[in-house]
């Protein structure tokens, strides 16, 4: 006996990639439906690589009752009409959008490091998902933390454009297409040109100078994490089509040296450590497209601190950062509280 699965927002890049997903990792699932907007209703969606197609569903004709989890992956306007109907329905809902991340009743799940958090789902029958630069970071961080417990965080992130939904991806490419030919790269998604640019502005800005995106890693990280560690982001928008890195300086209060932390990542879940100081010995994002790992890179010691790290952090953004972690969440709920599958 498996699951009934719903996919909200099946037909964008992150939906997709549940999907994808979903199948490569043999979900238990007895029935899967691929739900969006009226736009797409009727359209067909492969069901990853099971040569299964699905019927793209209206979501405001869906009934969620006797569903089992709902993958909502359509953004916060379709999470605020329709996560809390869906799991007034008895239909578990894992959002990926930011709409509950920082709400005090819905768990913020990355299953590596805070997986216990998910017994608090109860109290609105939501789980959210977080931030994709988040997510990859922590990873990271935790084991980490655990051995030397970190004090302070500075991390200025390299996010592709997938980040930012097909648009962007689309922007980049006829961007870079138009300045070959000679032709004017128009922004339109992105407040400036993309291609060969980098954009230090994602998400709106706030009062204090930062932009929601860094906000949301600096928040998120402390209640994934710890609420005492000190958290300070840079986010820059660059063209890579997918692919989120993070160079990030890590001060502990206790003392760990690089070798040390180099045999704890190796050991961690959900990390993939490939650090070898010579020409090529580390990883950039165009090799994490379609992996599951977290990669780490360049662990060295920084002499300019007291018990002090940087390293190089690389995921796929459409997989960690979001499809991935969201069914890692969905299998950690299956075992710990619904067990319905065999």
């Amino acid at each position: 006996m498996g699951y009934r699965v719903v996919v909200v927002g099946a037909t964008g890049n992150v939906g997709r990639e549940m999907l994808n997903i979903l199948a490569e990792r043999q979900f238990p699932l007895d029935e899967v439906a691929a739900v969006a907007s009226s736009r797409s209703t009727g359209d067909e969606i492969d069901f990853g690589d099971s040569g299964e197609t699905l019927k793209v569903k209206n979501i405001e004709h869906f009934d969620f009752s006797g569903w089992d989890m709902a993958l909502f992956a359509a953004g916060s306007e379709v999470s605020k009409a329709y996560a809390s109907k869906a799991a007034a329905a008895g239909c578990t809902v894992i959002d990926n959008s930011s709409l509950f991340r920082m709400d005090p009743d819905v768990p913020l799940i990355v299953p590596e490091v805070n997986g216990h958090a998910i017994d608090g789902y109860r109290a609105k029958n939501i789980i959210a998902n977080p931030n994709c630069s988040t997510a990859q970071m922590v990873v990271a961080l935790k084991p980490l933390h655990d051995f030397a417990k970190i004090k302070r965080v500075v991390v200025a992130t390299y996010q592709s454009v997938s980040g930012a939904g097909k648009q962007g991806m689309d922007e980049l490419f006829e961007q870079s297409r138009n300045i070959f030919v000679g032709d004017q790269a128009e922004a339109k998604k992105f407040t400036k040109q993309i291609a060969f640019n980098v954009i230090p502005h994602i998400d709106s800005f706030l009062d204090d100078g930062s932009t929601k995106e860094e906000w949301k890693m600096v928040v998120e990280t402390k209640k994934i994490l710890d609420p005492k560690i000190k958290v300070t982001a840079t986010c820059v928008r660059v063209p890579v089509f997918v692919g989120h890195s993070e160079a990030i300086n890590i001060e502990f209060e206790n003392e760990i040296s690089a070798e040390r932390a180099q045999e704890i990542l190796r050991e961690a879940p959900g990390i993939m450590l490939v650090d070898k100081r010579e020409d090529g010995g580390y990883v950039t994002p165009i090799e994490s497209v379609g992996e599951y790992a977290t990669y780490v890179s360049r662990v060295r010691e920084d002499p300019t601190v007291e018990n002090g790290l940087s390293l190089w952090c690389v995921s796929d953004n459409l997989r960690k950062g979001a499809a991935l972690n969201a069914v890692q969440i969905a299998e950690l709920l299956g075992r710990r509280h619904l067990q319905k599958a065999a």
